[in-house]
């Protein structure tokens, strides 16, 4: 199959969404968007004040243990504590996938016209991605918890994934690593029963996020229209075994073993849970739609999404 050049999916050209939209006309609005809220979290967030007793740092609802009846054997402050280490276990998987994301936007742009809006956008969602992993870093600094890196494994699973995918899985995956998460954090930041220094990193996140989850649906739609066949079916099972890494180091072990947990019990009692179950498929839930429609989630790639837990 013949990979269709950018006249041609301008030109009429359409998937199960409708047309194709003109890339420079999106990442144009994006770049304007950027320009006008756009955030230096060093000097938006009051990083000196003191926690406040009695606050979560993860809305509980959220946090891996909820409903278990671990969770109903804890001690409220016991549960707070789990919020912070989860929160610190989060703060360092966006780490992760962000360096990720970074490296990906890097290859994508590599042979791309510098000076078109599209790259400027990369450009400018890589600099918002910096900013980001720098406030993650601060925060779990912040909250003299450790750093949660992903397991070995994991990391190697990485630096593979970022060798082998297509364009399409890079933005496939770049979507799973901001969608469930986003939709955690919209549940976050206005929630009064969390810590202020927590809602104002999860504010700043959701608002600069909702760029990039665009400019990343919009190149996937194209791709998925335009690549080779073997491309979009590579895509489709690269994507569904990131899903099931994602799923996996969504929960770092070691947050139960530092507030005093039985760790095999307590990640039994995660995979047993119909709440979280529903919490990560509800999370995941747009973005699986959306991928549905257009063609991503098919054959065998769709059993991988659904033995990550993520689909239903």
């Amino acid at each position: 199959m013949t990979t269709l050049t950018e006249a041609d999916a301008l030109d009429g050209l359409r998937d199960a969404l409708g047309l194709l939209k003109d890339r420079e006309q999106v990442a144009e609005r994006l770049l304007d968007s950027s320009a006008k809220h756009s955030f230096d979290p060093d000097k938006e967030l009051d990083w000196e004040a003191p926690f406040e007793e009695g606050k979560w740092f993860w809305p509980p609802e959220l946090v891996s243990l909820y409903d278990t009846p671990m969770w109903k054997r804890m001690s409220e402050e016991q549960r707070i504590v789990l919020s912070q280490h989860e929160a610190a276990a989060l703060a360092s998987l966006g780490i992760w996938f962000e360096l990720i994301l970074m490296q990906l936007l890097v290859r994508h742009i590599y042979d791309k016209a510098a000076t078109s809006a599209h790259v400027r956008y990369a450009l400018t969602e890589i600099e918002d991605e910096c900013r980001h992993s720098k406030m993650f870093a601060r925060l779990i600094s912040r909250g003299e918890t450790p750093w949660y890196p992903v397991s070995p494994v994991h990391q190697h699973l990485g630096r593979l994934f970022k060798t082998i995918s297509t364009t399409p899985g890079s933005f496939t995956a770049t979507l799973l690593g901001e969608e469930v998460l986003d939709w955690m954090q919209r549940l976050t930041f206005p929630d009064e029963r969390v810590q202020p220094l927590i809602r104002g990193v999860t504010r700043i996140h959701v608002v600069e996020e909702a760029r990039h989850v665009r400019y990343a649906r919009e190149e996937l739609r194209r791709q998925m229209v335009t690549a080779p066949k073997w491309s979009q079916e590579f895509t489709r099972i690269t994507s569904g075994e990131f899903a099931r890494v994602f799923s996996i180091a969504f929960i770092n072990p070691e947050v139960y073993t530092n507030v005093g947990l039985d760790k095999r019990e307590a990640l039994a009692q995660v995979k047993a849970s119909g709440h979280r179950k529903e919490i990560m498929q509800t999370g995941a839930k747009r973005l699986t739609d959306f991928l549905d429609d257009i063609g991503v989630l098919r054959g065998v790639g769709r059993k991988l999404w659904r033995s990550s837990g993520l689909l239903a």
